[in-house]
């Protein structure tokens, strides 16, 4: 079995004549943590989508084991996507569904086991995120943290070799945080699984972190282990990038017209 899970081979995609990715190579190894950093904006979460198949490429291809994501038929990418799970940024529980029946809810719709079982299975999930406790309330009910390892329960309720994480650090209070972070890493090492993390917490991510690939300006500026990411002095782009400063290659204006220009029209 190849040690690459999902590779990305010489992708480029826009949206409305606007670039987003332009010609990129990555490569996700099998059981490890690979995050992707860039700013707000870059792209990310479009990243995944592209790995899901949810929206199509302009060129290139994205492999999932030997499976050409973009080119498969319907019913073999449906069949692929089982085999991940996702961690939405909003946790994208339903609400009217209390928090077993969240969890349940990918068992019900992709296998036919009995009632038993699916409890069986559903209160292992909500026993490895810690939150078995809270199996008959509701999303309403739930706080931020709480939700967020609900929809981790949700994301691994089909035992999936990959799991795809949208930001799931984003509004979380440090315990909240240090909780997923902890989680991450945990079903990384007793499950094998293959985690994918986009995010822009960079202390944070980095500290789980196997790989890392940094995006900006539609490309790949950085890549490799933590260290040798953060080895990269000489790269004024990643520098600004991590150390959060105000001032450097990345502007504060996005690009426009002369402003007196602009000002000049309105006061006409």
């Amino acid at each position: 079995m190849s040690t690459t899970h999902i590779t990305i081979n010489n992708l480029k995609f826009s949206r409305q004549q606007n670039l987003i990715f332009d010609n990129l190579d990555m490569k996700f190894e099998r059981g490890k943590i690979t995050v992707v950093l860039g700013p707000s904006g870059i792209g990310k979460t479009t990243l995944l989508k592209l790995i899901g198949g949810q929206v199509p490429v302009d060129q290139g291809e994205v492999i999932f084991n030997d499976v050409s994501i973009h080119e498969c038929s319907e019913k073999v990418l449906y069949e692929t996507r089982k085999k991940m799970g996702m961690l939405f940024q909003s946790g994208a529980l339903f609400n009217d569904l209390n928090v077993f029946e969240n969890v349940a809810f990918p068992l019900r719709e992709h296998t036919k086991i009995d009632e038993k079982l699916l409890s069986t299975i559903v209160l292992m999930k909500l026993q490895a995120v810690g939150l078995r406790g809270a199996k008959d309330l509701y999303p309403s009910q739930l706080s931020g943290g709480m939700a967020r390892r609900i929809a981790l329960a949700r994301a691994i309720a089909l035992d999936p070799e990959v799991i795809l994480y949208d930001e799931p650090f984003t509004g979380q209070d440090p315990i909240s945080m240090n909780v997923l972070l902890k989680l991450i890493k945990q079903l990384n090492e007793t499950l094998g699984i293959t985690s994918v993390i986009v995010s822009h917490d960079v202390n944070e991510v980095l500290s789980i972190a196997d790989n890392v690939y940094v995006l900006a300006e539609n490309k790949i500026i950085a890549q490799g282990s933590v260290e040798e990411v953060l080895a990269e002095k000489d790269n004024a782009l990643l520098q600004q990038f991590l150390a959060g400063a105000v001032q450097g290659p990345i502007p504060f204006h996005m690009p426009a017209d002369d402003y007196q220009a602009d000002l000049k029209k309105v006061n006409k």
